[in-house]
């Protein structure tokens, strides 16, 4: 089983290169058209300089404030305290005791 444990990492890290390829914005890629680093990997991912090419020099790196804007785009509704707020609107107006 060990002996196929390299194969299955080369494999996860190829995949991982092509679809973050896939799923990144045109203006966002560095170095070379975005296509041409759709073939790199591709062509290259058996030996991994294609998917290690990708992560180092083709992918835009996030600083400090994109990186956490990134993650405040979306917040649990029991998180949100606007969400919260609008439940006990909601809730004050369907009970019968407040008229």
């Amino acid at each position: 089983m060990l002996r196929y444990l390299p194969f299955l990492l080369v494999l996860a890290l190829w995949i991982y290169a092509f679809v973050d390829c896939l799923n990144t914005p045109e203006e966002d890629v560095r170095g070379m058209p975005k296509l041409a680093w759709v073939f790199v990997i591709l062509l290259f991912g058996e030996v991994l300089v294609g998917p290690v090419a990708w992560l180092i020099a083709g992918r835009a790196r996030r600083t400090g404030d994109e990186a956490s804007a990134a993650q405040g785009r979306w917040i649990a509704p029991d998180d949100n305290p606007e969400f919260l707020k609008s439940l006990n609107k909601d809730d004050l107006k369907d009970d019968p005791k407040a008229e």
